[in-house]
């Protein structure tokens, strides 16, 4: 059979991979995308978007105890475990389906299989039916990555899980260790211990959420404490002992070693890229630490050949793939688009309290010998927080002395992921501080917080 040829071949469904599609469709490029499981890739089937749901379910289920303080009374309440997950299920599969519309709509030609590069400029796809052969001048590999698994602490689905066993919980855990603080771990020790499982996070680094500003750290520790979550820093899980219905974890810190009984264990020890198994070492794709190394454009080295997303490294976000997928779509069809600035991409974790931020933390600042002006304002000095009864957090804004330019903003508490936008749109436009003092945020919403962190960073707050 005759090979198909296409302008642009993406291999790989996710946000990245989907979004390049459809911007290369838009711009009259002939498309096929190649998937071997869902559209939509693990960040809507297994990833940010189920674990939202679930986490939504819990923030209902927080406030709902908390009903007595807004005047109301809940009594009996309780939750199916089996229902929130069915509702996270349903919410990913509504939007896997939206995605395979998506392609109808601009004519892109899905092949669901397993691709691989047998030679530059060609892709072999092994579907259900066969073997199609494709052929494109411009191919972009947007495989993605997917859990690490630690040598004596893998997965069984039983006893110790990935975010896709916790996804689809069979059961609440009683006694649940996370290992790992990230912005995963951290969402589903959330989750767990808001349902009432007893909780311990161990982080090997010196604090939880360890990317994240140091005072929002701290600040993240002591939430979570209050919660009921038990946090182990600079400690790590050496083995773990499974016998039917419970594991005994050996963890070890500067205090020496010990052991502790749990019934479930979430690894989140971080990713890997999904690089096996393409043939790219066999076309010189160079490949450092399960990663494809690329250029600021997402070029391989190899001719026609790019790579986006997850399986091109840090940071792991689905922004950021989908705006490299379209970045590198544009440079295709011959377009002169401006490479992505990771500093200016947007963190956030959706624990209880929300954590976002954007660009350098205080102490990455100072290393990087800027002299520096930090501003700060709490949630209690807002109206809108505590007329929503979520007074608990702050936003922190750091700015180049000498210039204005807004290096960094860091913030914790309700909402906040929602609110990070502001701060990116003025890192893109290059705002200084006299931009945002001068901008008139409405009046009562959280995001005068935002207006006032600036004004503190230069004396001038109002309402603290």
């Amino acid at each position: 059979m005759a090979a198909q040829n296409f302008d642009m071949i993406v291999i790989g469904a996710g946000p990245g991979g989907y979004v390049a599609a459809i911007r290369g469709a838009q711009l009259g490029l002939s498309v096929a995308i190649i998937e071997r499981e869902s559209l939509g890739g693990i960040c809507l089937n297994w990833g940010c978007i189920p674990t939202k749901a679930m986490l939504r379910s819990a923030e209902v289920f927080h406030l709902m105890h908390r009903a007595k303080e807004f005047g109301l009374s809940a009594t009996g309440i309780s939750y199916d475990l089996d229902a929130v997950v069915a509702r996270s299920r349903g919410v990913a599969k509504q939007l896997s389906g939206g995605i395979g519309h998506l392609m109808k709509k601009n004519k892109v030609t899905v092949f669901m299989g397993v691709a691989t590069l047998p030679a530059k400029g060609k892709v072999s796809v092994k579907t259900e039916k066969g073997v199609d052969e494709l052929t494109a001048k411009s191919i972009i590999l947007a495989t993605g990555a997917r859990a690490r698994e630690l040598p004596g602490l893998e997965a069984d689905g039983d006893l110790v899980w990935t975010y896709r066993h916790a996804l689809v919980a069979k059961r609440m855990p009683k006694r649940l260790l996370v290992i790992g603080s990230g912005a995963i771990g951290i969402e589903f020790a959330s989750f767990f211990n808001t349902l009432g499982s007893d909780t311990t996070v161990v982080e090997v680094m010196d604090r939880v959420l360890p990317v994240e500003d140091a005072e929002v750290s701290a600040f993240a520790k002591k939430a979570f404490l209050k919660q009921g979550m038990k946090i182990l820093e600079k400690t790590t899980v050496k083995k773990l002992d499974r016998s039917p219905g419970k594991v005994v974890a050996h963890l070890e810190s500067a205090a020496g070693t010990t052991t502790q009984e749990f019934d479930t264990v979430i690894s989140a020890v971080g990713i890997v890229g999904n690089v096996e198994g393409l043939g790219l070492e066999a076309l010189g794709v160079k490949i450092d630490r399960t990663h494809v190394v690329t250029d600021e454009y997402c070029r391989t080295g190899v001719d026609g050949l790019y790579a986006i997303g997850d399986i091109a490294g840090a940071p792991w976000l689905a922004h950021k793939a989908s705006h490299e997928g379209v970045m590198v779509a544009e440079l295709i069809a011959g377009k002169h688009p401006h490479p992505i600035k990771p500093n200016s991409i947007a963190g956030c974790t959706y624990c209880n309290p929300q954590v976002a931020s954007v660009g350098l933390t205080e102490e990455k600042a100072k290393a990087a010998g800027f002299d520096i002006k930090v501003g700060r304002f709490p949630f209690i000095g807002n109206g809108k927080a505590i007329a929503l009864g979520e007074a608990e957090g702050f936003v922190k804004t750091i700015f180049d002395a000498k210039t204005g330019e807004m290096l960094g903003a860091h913030m914790i508490g309700a909402e906040v992921t929602e609110l990070i936008q502001g701060y990116v749109i003025a890192r893109q436009l290059e705002t200084t501080e006299e931009d945002l003092i001068d901008t008139v945020f409405p009046h009562p919403t959280l995001s005068e917080m935002m207006h006032e962190s600036v004004l503190d960073a230069y004396g001038r707050a109002i309402h603290f």
